[in-house]
């Protein structure tokens, strides 16, 4: 008995595949001058979103999370479920939901995207800023949470330090996205 057809195969493992880039990128990181170094992490956590689309770019989020609850070391620090009781478990939650509405805004991606269209640019642009900001909100409302900091205190310990890389990995993040948007779409598409 057939249970999955081609493309749900194909979008399960182009999941997987993210959700592998995700954890590598994590090992990457660019020093800065003020101390707060650029990590690859998020970039592809909002490539998973804007490339797979909703479902499976959060199930790759969901992958990359589950892995590291098991003790595989795909976090910052040691995992297991007491990552959550530290500071980088907020920007973990907003992995996944910025997975899913980077996602949501774009869609699947479709074939007919190889032409740069003004509407897939400004879906993708849109996305790709909102996933970041997802990831840095999550990070510092759960900072205030666990902590029991005031707004404006997480906002400056959790989000203003990394604004500017994010800003460059998103800038560096949605030419591909609408480069990758097509590929994807020759294997994860019936059409």
């Amino acid at each position: 008995m057939k249970v999955y057809n081609k493309s749900v195969r194909n979008r399960l493992v182009f999941a997987a595949l993210f959700a592998a880039m995700i954890a590598v990128s994590n090992f990457f990181q660019i020093p800065t001058p003020i101390g707060v170094p650029i990590v690859l992490k998020n970039m592809f956590v909002v490539l998973s979103g804007t490339v797979l689309g909703s479902f499976y770019g959060g199930i790759a989020a969901l992958i990359l999370i589950a892995a590291g609850l098991i003790g595989i070391p795909v976090f910052v620090i040691p995992g297991g479920i007491g990552v959550f009781n530290t500071l980088l478990g907020g920007y973990i939650i907003g992995y996944f939901f910025s997975c899913l509405f980077a996602g949501l805004i774009c869609g699947l991606p479709k074939i007919t995207e190889k032409k740069i269209r003004l509407l897939p640019f400004i879906r993708v642009c849109i996305a790709s800023f909102l996933g970041f900001a997802l990831i840095l909100l999550c990070g510092s409302l759960y900072m205030m949470f666990l902590r029991s900091m005031t707004l404006k205190a997480a906002f400056l310990a959790g989000t203003a330090p990394f604004i500017i890389g994010d800003l460059i990995k998103a800038a560096i993040s949605i030419p591909l996205a609408l480069t990758l948007r097509p590929i994807a779409a020759k294997y994860i598409n019936n059409k």
